[in-house]
């Protein structure tokens, strides 16, 4: 199993970008896929996750409203769309995908995912 993540980069504060997890190795449309962030000094922190065949994906507080997750079971591809970027927003972003069934109240703690990408660094600075 791979999970290639990619689309990071530099913005200024209030910039937008959009994020990628190419995956490959399992079956992409019975995954529970999320996105996870690290800063720098900081525990790996959860940002956002969708079960398969769920048009609605979970968010962490920080996130809500400015960031949207999404999947494409036929490109087997989740995407994270970033708006309205912060300073704090800064960190190395890492795809992840479960190899089962997760519920509702454990899809936010990254110890039930089994597979990660390698990470992609968004810094937020003018």
């Amino acid at each position: 199993v791979q999970l290639q993540a990619s689309g990071g980069g530099l913005v200024q504060p209030g910039g937008s970008l959009r994020l990628s997890c190419a995956a490959s190795g399992l079956t992409f449309s019975r995954n529970v896929m999320a996105w996870f962030r690290q800063a720098p000094g900081k525990e790996r922190e959860f940002v956002a996750a969708f079960r398969p065949g769920n048009s609605n994906p979970i968010y962490a507080d920080s996130v809500k409203g400015r960031f949207t997750a999404s999947r494409d079971n036929a490109k087997a591809t989740a995407y994270l769309q970033l708006n309205s970027l912060k300073p704090e927003d800064t960190a190395v972003y890492f795809c992840a995908a479960s190899s089962g069934w997760i519920i509702l109240s454990e899809m936010r703690k990254s110890k039930n995912y089994d597979y990660w990408g390698q990470g992609t660094l968004v810094t937020v600075s003018s």
